[in-house]
């Protein structure tokens, strides 16, 4: 089915609840706009080439309207021995798509830059790791801050392997997130960590999928977003266990700090079990910033915007603490630091 043919989704669809796609869309809905390629940077130990995107069977409104508005793709393979790759993606045009296609293997670890100006950017990662392999990912998210982003990932995670997931999204005006990781053969598991930061009237929507498909699977997303002055943040985490995967493990958690009156953050944990021998859990909370620690930090000499500023950092870092891959956590912990640091220099 083509993207013409597609009925849009109404905002009763779960997916399009809070960003309807009239409003992640570029241009008006019934057109599919002339688009420029992201510029992709790659380096590192990696084999990588461009090539033309075979088109598939789509069902989902976002990766139809991607693959038809740009064909290209990037194709980077890694087998593992240890090494960092680094992507680096950056828009060329208002209107950018980009589509990554990895094929990983061994252990290594991955971390892709988005940066740049642009008044929109389509981006559709896919990846595959392959059995026997322990593969860090990291994404951050650092567009300016007028842009418009719609992303997609699809991961799929075969036997004894795992991945290890951690995103930092602090660019863009509106963002619309959807990741789908598949947990296809025995042994395979995602640790998974999120951390979102708003200002001004930034809208951050993000839905993960996790989906256990056979025995002996585990699953653990943490989603951590502080909200200020009138931005939204919105968690949506989708945890399927079929009726194939006893003795699977899974677990959600979201947690919303909340720094203004008129900030908002919706977080919506969804379970659907269809197997008895299973551990399954999840949890959101949503909390103002605590006077008292303010108070605290300001007694000993720290300004409003740098007690704050320190509370999000930590709360933010937090959420990066269940993942081994230390190259990872650091690089993000570190872009979080820098950003935090400018906004209270202007």
């Amino acid at each position: 089915m083509t993207y013409l043919d597609m009925e849009i989704p109404s905002r009763s669809t779960h997916l399009w609840r809070y960003t309807p796609w009239n409003r992640i869309h570029p241009s008006k809905v019934d057109t599919i706009p002339e688009c420029s390629p992201l510029n992709v940077d790659v380096q590192g130990d990696c084999k990588f080439h461009d090539s033309n995107r075979k088109m598939e069977d789509l069902t989902e409104i976002s990766r139809v309207f991607i693959s038809e508005c740009y064909n290209g793709m990037t194709q980077i393979e890694i087998d593992g021995s240890g090494q960092t790759v680094n992507i680096n993606l950056f828009p060329s045009g208002e209107t950018n798509i980009g589509h990554l296609n990895l094929k990983c293997k061994g252990e290594a670890t991955i971390i892709v830059h988005l940066s740049g100006e642009g008044d929109w950017t389509g981006l559709h990662i896919t990846g595959t790791i392959d059995k026997n392999s322990k593969i860090g990912y990291g994404f951050v998210n650092e567009l300016d801050s007028n842009s418009k982003l719609l992303r997609c990932e699809d991961w799929n995670v075969h036997r004894d392997s795992t991945l290890e997931y951690a995103e930092l999204s602090i660019g863009g005006l509106r963002n619309k997130t959807d990741i789908r990781t598949t947990l296809a053969e025995n042994n395979s598991s995602l640790n998974q960590a999120v951390a979102v930061y708003g200002i001004d009237a930034r809208h951050d929507d993000h839905h993960m999928e996790i989906n256990h498909l056979v025995k002996y699977t585990d699953s653990s997303l943490i989603m951590n977003a502080a909200c200020g002055d009138k931005s939204h943040s919105i968690g949506t985490g989708q945890l399927f266990i079929s009726d194939d995967a006893n003795h699977s493990n899974a677990a959600q958690v979201f947690h919303n700090l909340l720094l203004s009156e008129k900030a908002r953050a919706d977080a919506i944990p969804e379970l659907e079990v269809l197997s008895d021998e299973v551990t399954a859990n999840h949890g959101a909370a949503s909390a103002p910033v605590d006077k008292e620690q303010m108070h605290y930090l300001q007694s000993r000499g720290l300004s409003n915007e740098q007690s704050e500023a320190l509370i999000v950092e930590g709360f933010l870092v937090n959420t990066f603490s269940s993942i081994k891959n230390k190259i990872i956590s650091e690089d993000l912990k570190a872009r979080l630091k820098i950003y935090l640091e400018c906004e209270i220099m202007g």
